[in-house]
């Protein structure tokens, strides 16, 4: 027997036991998925007596239906909050680490490098334990419970992130293109809109994709920053005030929790293979 079949056959058992891991570890996290949609179509009774269960011929679409058309909470106005502060989040994000990640990826003082690790730290900070200093500084700014306070609040939490991934990759665009640039009489800014940026595109779109379901799937902050007074509810914020209300109303709650749900999650599945790409081609060049 070869030592190359001694091999194969030794690897065969791990190969299996990998892969059963792997099966049953995606059962296990498909289990809360499941449960949610289907409940999400199922009558009160049914959801109570067989929650795992479901018969073909009581599943409707009307739970979904008064889900989405209900007074009391408007979800397509939870969606639209939702994905406006998405946007502010990342477009003020990119306007204050662009700029920054590319001086400190550009110079060689120290300074600099001490900077890059201080906004580094942030990395390892809970964005829970940074809440309540957050409020007293917002309160002093007269910024608390409104979508600006917010906006400052979230963009804050993203730039540390957003620096790990930019300074790693300019730090890998030659600065042979920042001196032609430079010849060609291009300033700093000019070189970093038009020849920077352009490059930066993996990075940025990664940045986007992680703030996007960050933002997206956020509840403590929007719930302690805009608060029930404000009248502003995000996705997460308003299924946790619609459950709040008709908490023994299943038929309500889980659509309501479906419909949270169900946009960040094909967002995601479209986009994983960007966010792996991403992070994976920063740690290469960096």
């Amino acid at each position: 027997m070869t030592s190359a079949r001694v091999e194969r056959r030794s690897m065969i058992p791990s190969r299996t036991l990998r892969l059963t891991f792997i099966v049953l570890a995606g059962l296990f996290m498909a289990v809360p998925i499941y449960l949610l949609v289907v409940n999400a179509f199922k009558p009160q009774a049914e959801i109570i007596s067989t929650p795992f269960g479901f018969d073909l011929a009581t599943l409707s679409f009307d739970y979904m239906a008064r889900a989405l058309t209900s007074t009391r909470f408007n979800v397509v106005a939870a969606y639209g909050v939702t994905i406006a502060l998405v946007i502010g989040v990342n477009i003020i994000s990119l306007i204050v680490s662009v700029p920054a990640a590319y001086v400190i990826a550009r110079s060689l003082k120290r300074r600099y490098r001490v900077l890059m690790l201080v906004l580094l730290a942030g990395l390892f900070i809970p964005g829970q334990a940074l809440i309540i200093p957050g409020i007293y500084v917002l309160k002093s700014l007269g910024l608390m419970g409104t979508i600006q306070g917010f906006l400052l609040f979230e963009t804050t939490l993203t730039i540390p992130v957003s620096i790990f991934l930019y300074v790693g990759y300019i730090q890998t665009i030659p600065r042979e293109l920042d001196e032609a640039a430079k010849i060609d009489g291009a300033g700093q800014l000019r070189t970093l809109l038009k020849v920077i940026v352009p490059l930066m595109k993996p990075a940025i779109a990664t940045a986007i994709v992680l703030h996007s379901i960050g933002v997206w799937s956020d509840f403590v902050h929007p719930q302690m920053i805009l608060g029930p007074a404000s009248g502003i509810y995000t996705v997460t914020t308003g299924v946790y005030a619609a459950i709040g209300q008709y908490t023994s109303d299943y038929t309500l709650v889980y659509p309501n929790l479906l419909l949270a749900v169900a946009p960040i999650l094909v967002f995601f599945i479209f986009m994983q293979r960007r966010i792996v790409g991403g992070l994976t081609s920063g740690a290469l060049k960096g």
